[in-house]
């Protein structure tokens, strides 16, 4: 098989699985897509009403408040869907790695693309539809915008990477962490704040977390008067780039040492 041809059938069946897993939380892919709008729509509504019970419309970026809101929470869900989806991408012992020439690298990436797809269509259709029955949506730098939400797409897959090859060690212990991590990054991730107006004590308790910096940098794309003070764009970067280097290592050596026979007594 020469590279071209081998290249194609990689494409090819990454876009077969791809399909596949998107169908996986329903037998109709659209109903999996509607599932996803309502969930999103859901957690939208809730955070708007947290910020009127608490008050803190008036802490929010000068123009539209609800696009202010989505804009962290579409970042911080596509971030942690796509870190369950890496993380419960199918193993080495998986049955269908008996299947040739399936292999894990090809169940990653289309777990990784399976995610992307249902939150960008989710996304869309949500601001289509705000944008056509509500108020019509600007956005300053749409390209910018898009990179963001691109790099909270990759750095879950990067976190799901690292997750995925832990889990036949230590299977429990990794599910107990991605569930921490992802109820922890509802307040962790800093959707609810602007970074500007917060003080040097609050940003020392956000600033670890790559998701505070993709989603204020995406605001400073978003809206034409806010400028990014307090957070950095190569942070994520780096953090991103680090976690898909081990992840990658750590699946490969995974892979060579895992047995079916280890769930057995578990």
């Amino acid at each position: 098989m020469t590279l071209t041809e081998g290249a194609f059938t990689f494409c090819m069946l990454t876009f077969h699985n791809a399909v596949r897993a998107t169908r996986k939380s329903h037998r109709n892919a659209v109903l999996a897509i509607v599932i996803n709008i309502v969930q999103t729509v859901v957690m939208v509504g809730a955070f708007l009403f947290m910020f009127d019970v608490l008050g803190l419309r008036g802490l929010a970026i000068r123009g539209d408040f609800l696009l202010y809101v989505m804009s962290g929470i579409f970042v911080f869900i596509t971030h942690v869907k796509s870190l369950g989806a890496v993380a419960g991408a199918e193993g080495p012992t998986s049955p269908m790695m008996m299947h040739m020439p399936m292999s894990q690298p090809i169940a990653v990436c289309a777990a990784a693309l399976s995610a992307l797809y249902i939150q960008t269509t989710s996304m869309l259709a949500i601001l289509l539809a705000y944008h056509l029955l509500w108020t019509p949506i600007e956005i300053d730098q749409p390209f910018g915008a898009a990179m963001m939400l691109l790099l909270a797409w990759l750095s879950g897959c990067a976190g799901g990477l690292v997750l995925l090859a832990l889990k036949p060690w230590f299977p429990q212990a990794t599910s107990i962490i991605q569930q921490i991590y992802t109820r922890f990054n509802m307040i962790a991730s800093g959707k609810m704040f602007v970074a500007n107006q917060m003080p040097a004590h609050l940003i020392a308790m956000f600033a670890w977390n790559p998701l505070f910096h993709i989603i204020d940098q995406g605001r400073g794309y978003i809206f034409v008067n806010y400028n990014p003070m307090k957070s950095s764009l190569m942070y994520p970067i780096a953090m991103t780039v680090v976690f898909l280097v081990i992840g990658a290592i750590a699946v490969a050596y995974t892979s060579r040492h895992v047995s079916v026979s280890w769930s057995a007594g578990r």
